[in-house]
């Protein structure tokens, strides 16, 4: 340990709202520490371009403002990545952190993998090992890049291990910790478990029990005429129909509505609430009460799995196949064929809630990082 020591000096890095609720608990866990074996600096790259959801995020997770905010802003992927590393670098050179902790797999995160091992920092990487083994998907690409370049990998499972093992990558730089997005969820969950589903949805629809819940935010489904029609087609013609759904509407998606002349169809389905992006406790509600969940989030999946509610996930492929039914967990993999995602509509409808929780999924995640941190003293990175 380095109590004795200098404190050990920890930079971490969030990039996008997914980010938010992986460090929060990172945070909380470096501030609980009794010998302030570490100090610790927040970088915020700004890559999400919403400041005030941002800082509503920042608020509701108890996480401090960052100590500095690159104020990166959207663009392509080149853009994000290379105005991060060009902003980032003086960062790290400035204060010469011990370690550099990454969460995820945004841009911000493969980026400033890329400048701590340029200079010579040692890099850790929360829910490392990851893949859905696309890569047509961007994240699918950060997260290898960033687990290549890690010294420390820290997994949230026993098949993102065996992922990095496939890799070739070195059995000590793996470290199993279980799912920071956990820790989370278990800190936030009587608040949220307090608040009035019917006023977080607005809708009488929203009794527990009564309702689905919808999210959709990826490219690869909301850019897609041909995947976008058809699946919003048979979620305001027929499915809303046998089971009134919330949809958590995200900026990008409401555009692709509008863009593929799908507006009206959205509106005027008697069974479909549309409401605007909610805040974290307001979304775990939701899922509390839900019967179902239909969505193409990872975060929501691994939710999902250990709130017990039924999951359909509209993708092709996860990097999270711990959650999905052949491995003990809640989702089923439906694609975008909407004969499929209706057919998993009908099995999960009236599925008795199953809670399932992997081994270390249990809130302590963020403390097993930073005593691995504080344990892996040694020789600077090279």
């Amino acid at each position: 340990m380095h109590s004795h020591a200098a404190p050990l000096r920890v930079l971490s890095v969030v990039g996008a709202r997914p980010n938010f609720m992986k460090i929060a608990p990172f945070v909380h866990a470096l501030r609980a520490q009794k010998d302030a074996a570490c100090v610790h600096r927040l970088v915020h790259t700004g890559q999400h371009y919403d400041a005030a959801m941002s800082r509503s995020f920042f608020s509701a997770l108890d996480i401090p403002e960052p100590d500095v905010d690159l104020g990166v802003g959207s663009g392509t992927h080149a853009e994000q990545v290379g105005r991060t590393m060009i902003a980032f670098e003086p960062v790290v050179r400035d204060w010469r952190p011990d370690w550099i902790v990454v969460v995820g797999d945004v841009n911000a995160t493969c980026a400033c993998a890329l400048t701590a091992r340029k200079e010579h920092v040692r890099l850790a990487h929360i829910e490392a090992g990851l893949r859905s083994f696309d890569e047509t998907m961007p994240e699918e690409i950060n997260r290898i890049v960033t687990d290549r370049l890690a010294h420390l990998l820290f997994t949230p499972d026993a098949l993102a291990d065996r992922n990095l093992a496939a890799e070739g990558t070195a059995p000590e730089r793996i470290r199993r910790v279980g799912n920071i997005m956990i820790d989370t969820l278990e800190r936030h969950r009587a608040a949220a478990a307090a608040l009035d589903p019917q006023a977080v949805a607005g809708a009488a629809a929203a009794a527990d029990g009564g309702f689905a819940v919808l999210t959709l935010h990826r490219p690869a489904t909301v850019d897609c005429r041909d995947r976008l029609v058809p699946l919003v087609r048979l979620l305001a013609d027929e499915l809303s129909a046998e089971l009134p759904v919330i949809w958590a509407l995200h900026p990008r998606t409401r555009k692709q509505l509008d863009a593929f002349g799908l507006r009206a169809a959205v509106e005027t389905a008697p069974g479909l609430k549309l409401i605007e992006p909610i805040g974290y406790r307001e979304m775990l509600r939701l899922n509390m009460g839900a019967r179902l969940m239909l969505t193409d989030s990872g975060g929501l999946q691994e939710e999902c799995c250990v709130l017990g509610t039924p999951c359909i996930t509209l993708r092709p492929n996860t990097e999270r196949p711990v959650t999905l039914q052949e491995h003990g967990g809640t989702c089923i993999l439906a694609g975008h064929d909407p004969a499929a995602v209706r057919a998993a509509f009908r099995r999960l409808r009236d599925a008795p809630r199953k809670p399932f929780r992997p081994p270390l999924w249990d809130g302590h995640t963020a403390e097993r990082i930073v005593a691995a941190l504080a344990g892996a003293a040694g020789p600077a990175a090279t």
